[in-house]
């Protein structure tokens, strides 16, 4: 049997010489594999001094070390490390640490007052910190301490296949909605945008685009969906009936005037789960990508820098006006599309993207993508010398004037939103006679009056309900000791039963009843209704056997 030396052997090197270049491995994992290995050389006859100090030197151990393994696997067999009775985080405890927001060391703090009530030993704060790492990923112990978000931070996702791995143009698009992170003077008032845009996901092309002061709609989508389908100038060459769109699950894009749309072009609908903007990657990297290159630079820009309170550098600069930002938009639309060359693309700029792929591209004539994009009203209607009526209001059309117009049966087709003016079909043909006005549409100035008479009246309401909520505000004093709480605010008597007073007159008018006041005789002209017949009483069975005898 090999025993430990008393001292190294002066002919035996006790380092490699690529020791140094290699990172030392973990004796927990190694100890049982080399233990086997060495009671293999014993076995044989073959184990020498040289082969335990080869083992430690690789190990980071020292020779005893490696020796004690040896005798510990010939006495009991065990090679690998002596187990331990761990401290583990059970459900309960996970759950209070979730409670306390993933606060180890207040887990620690109610663990040890459990102990001194008479519960179960504490362990140290080391070793709950220990038991924590085991049983929590670090994205788990982050999604408990600060919510969901934190946890997606520690998401691993993987990268989508680009067109030269089987994508071409017109094959997938993406559409979403995004906030504009500026102010824009809209008619006086300093207002965000949205912008709804579609994006081709193998070129990386934007097709087209809607901007809208409030909040998008339905009308939006459609609006930017029938800019992105056709070949306009104004995005250049892109364009045409994608196979898929990719959306996100907005009540507005998953609506049945929009999906009855794309379905009429057999465009399917990729419905998207809710916050999951990864799946929906290249709008997103373009919404990100407009704050980074475009937005930031405007002026009124949320994200500016500002002084230590929060106050803007510079407040007084002026914002841009809606049509004036629109005009900027687009203008950096079209360098994105034709100047801006993209890594993902090789180098290529979206133009050039869209250029050297072959794919086949349908369009549609403006004409039908008009009609195709309007909803039906679903009536006949009949056109009379006042126009044809809808929603209570009168439109009116120079052809309806002669021979086409008056008596004729139609049916009504309009974009959602844009009650301004709608489109006349013929109800029996479905035949496109014309477009119709509202025939009373009020001026600009008629409008912005009362516009201005409504906010007008709004501030008012504001103003009152404040007043109401200050008077209806209940303040308590500060207390430093457990007590209950003591109400502010003196009042006198005087003023206690003039309120109470005025409240009581306010009351009377809802607790009034019309029944306590007697009826004015009618007008001597009136013709009153007959008086019913006075119920005879109920009678016995005897009774009415007799009255039928």
């Amino acid at each position: 049997m090999q025993m430990p030396p008393s001292a190294p052997d002066a002919d035996h090197s006790t380092t490699p010489e690529h020791e140094s270049e290699q990172k030392p491995e973990s004796l927990h994992e190694l100890r049982g594999p080399t233990t086997r290995r060495l009671l293999a050389l014993e076995a044989r006859g073959e184990l020498a001094t040289q082969h335990v100090r080869l083992v430690a030197s690789c190990l980071n151990a020292s020779e005893r070390t490696v020796w004690r393994w040896l005798e510990r696997a010939r006495t009991n067999g065990h090679t690998e490390r002596k187990s331990r009775s761990a401290f583990t985080l059970t459900d309960d405890l996970l759950a209070q640490l979730a409670l306390l927001g993933g606060n180890c060391a207040h887990l620690h703090r109610e663990l040890v007052k459990q102990e001194r009530a008479g519960g179960p030993a504490a362990p140290s704060l080391r070793t709950l910190y220990r038991a924590v790492n085991r049983a929590l990923t670090p994205g788990e112990w982050s999604g408990i301490r600060k919510g969901e978000l934190a946890r997606r931070r520690f998401d691993v996702y993987l990268r989508r296949p680009t067109d030269t791995e089987g994508h071409h143009r017109n094959t997938v698009w993406e559409g979403d909605h995004v906030q504009v992170p500026v102010r824009v003077d809209v008619d006086g008032q300093l207002i965000k945008p949205w912008v709804t845009w579609f994006v081709d996901c193998a070129t990386d092309a934007i097709c087209g685009l809607a901007v809208t002061p409030g909040y998008p709609n339905r009308a939006s989508i459609l609006a930017a969906l029938r800019s992105a389908i056709l070949h306009d100038e104004q995005y250049g060459p892109f364009g045409g009936v994608p196979t898929l769109l990719r959306v996100d699950r907005g009540k507005d894009f998953l609506c049945k005037t929009v999906t009855a749309a794309l379905n009429r072009f057999a465009v399917v609908v990729g419905d998207l789960p809710g916050y999951c903007p990864w799946l929906k990657g290249t709008v997103e990297e373009l919404n990100g990508a407009a704050e980074k290159m475009f937005f930031n630079a405007l002026p009124h820009y949320v994200g500016q820098p500002t002084f230590l309170g929060g106050k803007p550098i510079d407040p007084d600069e002026p914002a841009l006006l809606f049509e004036d930002f629109v005009e900027l938009l687009l203008e950096w639309v079209r360098e994105w599309n034709f100047d801006i060359p993209k890594p993902a693309l090789s180098g290529r700029t979206p133009h050039q993207a869209w250029l050297d792929d072959p794919w086949p591209v349908d369009g549609i004539p403006a004409e039908d993508l008009r009609l195709f994009m309007l909803e039906d009203d679903g009536r006949e209607r009949v056109i009379t010398s006042s126009g044809v009526s809808w929603r209570g209001r009168k439109y009116v059309g120079a052809w309806m004037t002669g021979s086409g117009g008056v008596g004729k049966k139609v049916r009504l087709r309009y974009m959602p939103h844009h009650d301004h003016e709608v489109e006349v079909f013929d109800a029996v043909t479905g035949r496109h006679l014309g477009s119709a006005g509202l025939s009373d549409q009020a001026s600009k100035q008629a409008v912005a009056a009362v516009q201005a008479a409504r906010r007008s009246a709004s501030k008012r309401v504001t103003k009152a309900l404040k007043a109401a909520a200050k008077k209806r505000r209940v303040q308590y004093g500060a207390v430093t000791k457990a007590e209950p709480p003591r109400l502010l605010g003196a009042m006198t008597s005087e003023e206690a039963r003039a309120e109470l007073a005025g409240a009581a007159d306010e009351e009377l008018p809802a607790r009034a009843a019309s029944d306590l006041i007697p009826l004015r005789p009618p007008a001597s002209g009136w013709v009153l209704p007959k008086k019913p017949p006075p119920k005879k009483p109920p009678q016995s069975p005897s009774a009415e056997r007799e009255d039928r005898s």
